[in-house]
């Protein structure tokens, strides 16, 4: 019995070995900083990014508004211009017809106004006449200070309506110059995203493939345990030996209904995950585990829970060495995820549905079930 022990003892060891040897070639948590590293600045580069294609739009509006408001002002020079020219026109003419007149009274001096004074017939016709005269020079004075006022009024609003479209220009040069800016600045931005966002891929890729090498490294070395296992329990299997230590042999595998629960999605596969990392990929091994959690779960002593039990702490090694969440990130195994979904449906493993615990079997001396690589026990 000593010799078996020992041998289980050497299994264990080597199998800690190769699992260490294995684990310390990947740079675990290097990656995943690397990784979070990586989605953090892939996250501020498209708010970045975002809010420069805002920032482009909006200058956008403002720059078609702005070649709106300089059109209108055109319109309105061009009307101006067309309303200077002709208010200049009647001023000319207005002007002419002044010095027609005053040209005619030089050459006839005053004897035409004296005779249109002295043709009236009566005083009241002769005053008449007299305001006519008066009327007559006063109306060529009042106009053309009226054409005057009016083509002075026309320059000013010019002069006002030029001045505002060099402003819109302006106006319009340094929006389109932002705007250029900008477009170069999200060029850019959207290259830089580009890169991290390859750069991100590619750890995502590196990490995946680790897993699975690690995975597999786990897996073979679990193998080989158990293969070492079976040797060694078929070279001692007559000796006759009944010393303490694990209880080895047959075991019931018969499945009994223990009750279902009901659980979500989520559940079911955190259910999943665990028992693959605790054991190997065989029905009974697997559903074993899960009635362990299971039994926890229906118990007073234990969180009411699949995640709870769990995620108990210091529980179960795979949840804070981070196999767990390598499975949950991979995926559980069909025969993982069938397991998981019996047990919550009601199937426990006949021989282990009193237990509340389990360790690596070629690494304890505890007397209890052995199935797979574990031992399971009732009480610590």
């Amino acid at each position: 019995m000593k010799f078996y022990k020992k041998r289980w003892i050497q299994t264990g060891i080597s199998l800690i070995c190769s699992l260490a040897i294995v684990l310390s070639v990947f740079p675990v948590l290097a990656d995943n900083e690397e990784i979070q590293s990586l989605e953090s600045q892939s996250s501020s580069l498209e708010s970045e990014l975002q809010g420069i294609n805002e920032d482009i739009l909006a200058l956008s509006d403002e720059i078609s508004t702005t070649e709106m408001q300089v059109e209108m002002l055109n319109g309105e020079i061009a009307r101006t211009s067309d309303e200077l020219d002709a208010a200049k026109a009647n001023e000319e003419k207005q002007y002419e017809d002044m010095k027609t007149r005053i040209k005619y009274m030089y050459e006839h001096g005053n004897a035409t106004l004296l005779e249109l004074l002295f043709s009236a017939e009566n005083m009241s016709d002769f005053l008449n006449k007299a305001d006519f005269i008066e009327n007559l020079s006063e109306y060529d004075r009042n106009a053309l200070e009226d054409l005057k006022d009016i083509h002075q009024q026309i320059e000013d609003e010019q002069k006002t309506l030029q001045t505002q479209q060099a402003s819109l220009t302006d106006l319009q040069e340094q929006l389109q110059s932002q705007q250029t800016e900008l477009q170069a600045k999200a060029d850019a931005t959207s290259t830089d995203l580009a890169d991290v966002q390859a750069r991100l891929q590619q750890a995502k890729e590196e990490e995946a493939a680790r897993i699975a090498a690690e995975e597999a490294a786990r897996k073979k070395a679990e193998e080989e345990a158990a293969r070492e296992a079976a040797a060694s329990a078929n070279n001692n299997s007559g000796s006759g030996s009944s010393g303490g230590g694990n209880s080895g042999g047959g075991y019931d595998d018969s499945v009994i209904n223990g009750g279902g629960i009901s659980a979500s999605t989520d559940e079911v596969t955190l259910l999943a995950a665990i028992i693959q990392c605790e054991a190997y990929q065989t029905y009974d091994a697997l559903l074993a585990v899960a009635t362990v959690i299971m039994n926890r779960v229906e118990s007073p002593r234990f969180p009411n829970s699949i995640s709870g039990v769990i995620y108990a702490s210091g529980q179960f090694e795979p949840v804070w060495t981070g196999r767990l969440e390598n499975v949950l990130n991979s995926g559980p195994t069909s025969l993982s995820m069938q397991v998981a979904q019996d047990a919550i449906n009601g199937a426990r493993l006949a021989a282990v549905s009193d237990c509340y615990y389990f360790l690596y079997a070629p690494y304890t001396d505890r007397d209890g079930v052995v199935i797979g690589d574990n031992v399971f026990f009732q009480s610590w």
